[in-house]
């Protein structure tokens, strides 16, 4: 009688060290704390980090960058708020100060957009050569309502500055780089495209003078998620085939809306994609290509194991 006691005695503490709170609490130690998809380090059976190159004007990509509604307008809006944080890589550790943010926008200073001095002559302001509609729009939040002219003197700590100041436009800032994890879930048999940061780029193209593209900023795409699930009125992917089916854009990078080339896959050297295999331009555009076909092949083959 005694040692069966003693048995039910231990059953008993068994039961109650597995509901424990503190055995609860241990899981979320092992996830991904920038994953949306939340998968524990146990439940991975394979992953891959992968870099893509996303063109905001390729045909494909334009749903995002609708007139007045770019992706790139609500983000940099959001950063003026104060309800979204850049950082200054996509290590993702440290963060970017909003003036840090502010001045990568600025025109570098041989800007050609500036007033000449026989166009001052002739009456022109900068307020014309800036403009005031110049698709920020009124309540873009960059600065007081009105015109550029009635805006106060600003040291750009809140934004204010770009109403006098040169800075590159939201439809500028066309390039976006995705880092995400391509991660198979042995739980429940399943590939997962895991979006970890998005960084902002001006390409290379707004400057003529380096040929070099210029980055902006970094964002925990699990913030930006946040971000456009809080806009469903604004935060739209543009449905050019059928108005009532624009989705938010949350959905959009979900369901792979968009087309990205691949740029870098995880390696030692840190290397892109076009850095290794650069014995001509197109070697790199079809190395891309061909390592994209090799990971659709190995995610046929995981699910042989």
């Amino acid at each position: 009688m005694k040692q069966l006691s003693y048995v039910l005695a231990l059953v008993f503490l068994a039961a109650i060290g597995t509901t424990s709170p503190v055995t609860a609490q241990e899981t979320p130690n092992y996830v991904n704390h920038n994953s949306t998809a939340g998968i524990p380090d146990y439940d991975i059976m394979y992953k891959k980090r992968l870099w893509r190159r996303m063109d905001l004007k390729e045909k494909q990509n334009r749903s995002f960058f609708a007139f007045n509604n770019e992706i790139t307008k609500i983000i940099i809006e959001a950063v003026n708020a104060g309800v979204l944080f850049p950082y200054k890589n996509d290590s993702l550790l440290t963060r970017m100060s909003k003036e840090e943010f502010l001045e990568n926008l600025k025109y570098p200073e041989y800007g050609g957009d500036q007033l000449t001095e026989e166009e001052k002559a002739m009456g022109f302001t900068e307020d014309d050569a800036w403009g005031t509609d110049d698709g920020w729009g009124d309540d873009s939040g960059w600065g007081d309502e009105g015109n550029a002219s009635d805006a106060p003197a600003s040291d750009g700590s809140d934004g204010s500055a770009l109403a006098s100041a040169d800075y590159f436009f939201p439809a500028d800032v066309s390039v976006l780089e995705i880092m995400e994890d391509w991660v198979f879930d042995k739980r429940r048999s399943r590939l997962f495209y895991d979006i970890q940061s998005i960084t902002l780029i001006l390409p290379a193209e707004k400057f003529p003078e380096t040929g070099l593209q210029r980055l902006v900023a970094t964002f925990k795409y699990k913030d930006l998620e946040d971000l456009f699930r809080s806009m469903p009125e604004d935060a739209l992917w543009f449905n050019p085939q059928n108005s009532a089916e624009h989705k938010n854009l949350a959905d959009a990078f979900l369901l792979r809306l968009f087309s990205a080339r691949l740029i870098k896959v995880a390696n030692p050297e840190d290397s892109y994609i076009a850095d290794i295999y650069n014995t001509n331009p197109k070697e790199g555009l079809i190395a891309s290509q061909r390592i994209e076909q090799e990971l659709l092949e190995l995610e046929h083959e995981l699910w042989e194991y």
